[in-house]
């Protein structure tokens, strides 16, 4: 018998975001956002709710490269939208 992991990544990271949201409005400490990231637009909406960092964790399995996609879509976004640092995105969603 094969056992599959279970993931449900469309369905917990709205959850995760508010956490993180709720996090970083209650304290002053750096927050790792996580759960349901599989691309860039996913890492963003965590840094901009709170989280100073992000882990792709699942997605890593259906797609090796994810993390360096992640990276360069939060490049292409800062870029975009003039932003020089992560640390400037950090939270700016209030």
């Amino acid at each position: 018998m094969q056992i599959k992991p279970v993931v449900f990544p469309d369905r917990s990271k709205p959850i995760a975001v508010r956490m993180v949201y709720q996090v970083a409005q209650a304290v002053n400490i750096p927050i790792i956002g996580m759960g349901g990231i599989s691309c860039a637009e996913d890492a963003i909406e965590f840094i901009l709710a709170g989280a100073s960092a992000v882990s792709v964790g699942t997605a890593n399995f259906h797609n090796p490269a994810v993390t360096l996609e992640v990276i360069d879509g939060i490049e292409a976004y800062m870029k975009k939208n003039g932003f020089n640092s992560v640390k400037e995105m950090v939270g700016i969603v209030k």
